[in-house]
């Protein structure tokens, strides 16, 4: 087996260097969290050819795009002969010093049951509700229990990675109750050398500056109390409205029955303006009559929930989507819609990122509904985005386009291995 030289950053080297039994890893973007996950995973794999060690990602995409990839890429690099099983998610290794992988998911607890592992580590769980976070963890645990033979006084141990996400699991298991068994080590975005010169710059550009806290310094941050769109202020005032010149016009839709709901974009020096809004239609028909009415002349571009390409709202069995394209209308939207946190994070980045810039703009004259929606809404006792009060149709259209066209871009890290 080819030795290959790791140069962690301090942070990193900190984490390898616990003992604990539950350690963790919490770090701002750009740190190599999945990095150092991948190298643990490692250096526990070569206690013992027969030691399987468990790597948990939140969905299975992150298993196929990501950590699966990564972990053959690291294969071949350490020079281990390897087969990778798609159908059942194991890695097994032909090395008579190294044991095997087992990559699972954590978005349906139930199903981590049949297997023993030596070592775990679990990637990104404070994305999860803390309950369902928590009943994963307890699950990981209890599968967390198989004594590989050759190891002298096995010890097993269950090690998470994450980005602070507020006051969730992570914070309840490490901070607030840290024990012995459970320590934890911080890291920033300026801890990791090996980021371009120009990341951390793009980071404050991207990010509302309530989330550079977590995101930067790796921090626990009230990422859900109290004002959903806490960036909106007179700072994003406009007196736009829609001009002959404009011929097209960008819709943001929210499909509900009696509820629909659309906000209507224009472009002004390549920054959006929010001039009118649609509220409280009865459905899709009568979304692209009101449409159809006000604007004759206008090419109209719709960003509609993504559901819309299965939700049918009239007798013909049409989708709410094909009754759009069947109306002339261009469609622009995603297979399925982004994390309702990305799509709150985006409309706020725009609104004000922590650099101080407003790159959208509201004419609260002629919506004055989108106007009183994102002053509004609340999150919920939950620390989700509340829909008892009403506020939530508008702010979601208003959202659709925002994140198609301006959403933050998911950050990557760039932790070299030298060898």
């Amino acid at each position: 087996m080819r030795t290959v030289t790791i140069k962690p950053t301090q942070p990193q080297a900190d984490f390898h260097a616990l003992t604990c039994k539950y350690p963790a890893f919490v770090g701002g973007f750009g740190t190599g969290k999945s990095e150092t996950m991948a190298n643990q995973a490692f250096m526990d794999a070569s206690h013992s050819s027969g030691a399987l060690i468990a790597l948990y990602e939140p969905t299975y995409d992150l298993i196929r795009l990501i950590m699966a990839p990564r972990m053959e890429e690291k294969l071949q690099q350490y020079g281990i002969r390897y087969k990778y099983n798609k159908s059942e998610n194991i890695i097994h290794t032909s090395n008579s010093q190294f044991g095997d992988f087992i990559l699972r998911t954590l978005d349906n607890p139930a199903r981590i049951v049949g297997y023993e592992s030596y070592r775990s580590h679990v990637d990104e769980i404070d994305t999860l509700k803390a309950d369902h976070a928590r009943e994963a963890w307890i699950k990981i645990i209890a599968r967390n229990r198989q004594q590989p033979t050759g190891v002298i006084n096995p010890f097993n141990r269950v090690s998470a990675y994450t980005t602070p996400e507020g006051f969730r699991f992570v914070y309840d298991r490490w901070v607030k109750n840290a024990s012995k068994e459970y320590q934890m080590i911080q890291a920033s975005t300026m801890s990791n050398p090996f980021l371009p010169d120009d990341y951390v710059d793009s980071l404050r550009a991207s990010y509302p500056a309530n989330l550079i806290e977590a995101y930067l310094d790796g921090e626990f941050v009230n990422l859900t109390g109290g004002q959903i769109y806490n960036q909106y202020s007179t700072g994003n005032r406009s007196f736009e409205t829609v001009q002959y010149s404009d011929k097209v016009l960008y819709i943001g839709m929210d499909f509900n029955v009696t509820k629909m709901a659309a906000r209507v974009f224009v472009y002004r020096d390549k920054q959006p303006h929010c001039v009118d809004e649609f509220n409280e239609l009865y459905d899709t028909a009568d979304m692209i009559e009101h449409i159809q009415m006000r604007y004759p002349d206008k090419k109209i571009i719709v960003y509609p929930d993504a559901s819309g390409n299965n939700r049918k709202s009239n007798a013909a069995d049409e989708t709410d989507i094909k009754l759009l394209k069947k109306a002339g209308f261009r469609i622009k939207a995603k297979d399925a819609n982004p994390r309702v946190k990305t799509r709150i994070n985006s409309v706020n980045a725009m609104l004000c990122n922590s650099k101080g810039e407003r790159r959208v703009f509201i004419n609260k004259d002629t919506c004055p509904v989108t106007h009183d929606e994102l002053e509004q809404q609340v999150y919920n006792d939950k620390g989700e985005p509340d829909k008892a009060g009403g506020k939530d149709h508008g702010n979601d259209a208003f959202g659709y386009f925002i994140v198609y066209e301006h959403g933050i871009k998911p950050k990557t890290s760039h932790f070299k291995i030298h060898g």
